[in-house]
């Protein structure tokens, strides 16, 4: 871990670290609330984490914990790596099991997205998504961001039906990330499937919060769009 915080440190400046604050709501209350930055962009974290690809994941748990950001985002990006790499099923599933039980380290937006649909989404293409659902029902934010981001990976299959279902589930959510994190999903979807995509909004539209909404048809035709936001359809 020392090594990593070493290499770290090389790429890290003030100017970056302020840009960050900046960027990340990191005010009393606020989701980033507690977050530590030292000013490394993530295009050399993922320099950093290339150097490290056979951490262990004793010394992953370590990095997984830290409280300094740009530290957790090189151990998920090495974590992410060696899921790709993983030929076997039971070492692709001690990956996903490891991810899990450190999720706690998973606690902003952008470390969710760098990680939860490469590592959980695709070990559960083939399998039981009730994990999803159990996380999409938590109480804690990234958990929820978790469950739903992970859907990625059975969109880029082609696989729909749970997007769709998690997005239902939390049309109530109270929360901005999660708003825009479904109404990202469902844009993707429709990316693939404008048809499909269509049959869930005229369904939900008029229960959805506006930016999922306006994330959601962002690709549609103006004409389209207009009829979305005016509730014409």
């Amino acid at each position: 871990m020392q090594s990593i915080q070493k290499e770290l440190k090389k790429y890290s400046s003030e100017e970056r670290r302020k840009i960050n604050l900046r960027f990340f709501k990191m005010g009393k209350g606020h989701y980033g609330e507690g977050d530590t930055f030292i000013g490394v962009t993530v295009p050399d974290c993922r320099t950093v984490a290339r150097t490290f690809l056979d951490t262990s994941l004793p010394e992953l748990k370590k990095i997984m914990n830290s409280p300094i950001h740009e530290e957790r985002i090189v151990g998920l990006f090495i974590l992410v790596e060696n899921y790709k790499k993983a030929k076997e099923e039971r070492e692709k599933k001690r990956i996903v099991d490891f991810y899990l039980e450190n999720k706690k380290g998973v606690n902003n937006w952008d470390l969710v997205d760098l990680s939860a649909d490469k590592i959980l989404g695709a070990y559960l293409l083939d399998k039981d998504k009730k994990i999803l659902y159990d996380l999409v029902d938590s109480t804690h934010l990234w958990d929820r961001r978790i469950g739903i981001i992970s859907t990625f990976a059975f969109i880029r299959n082609m696989q729909f039906k749970d997007t769709f279902a998690l997005c239902e589930k939390l049309l109530s959510d109270k929360h901005d990330l999660m708003h825009k994190a479904c109404g990202w999903m469902l844009r993707e979807i429709g990316k693939r499937d404008e048809k499909a995509l269509d049959g869930f909004l005229k369904k939900n539209h008029s229960k959805m919060p506006r930016t999922t909404l306006r994330y959601a048809i962002e690709r549609f035709s103006p004409t389209k769009r207009k009829s979305y936001l005016s509730g014409n359809v």
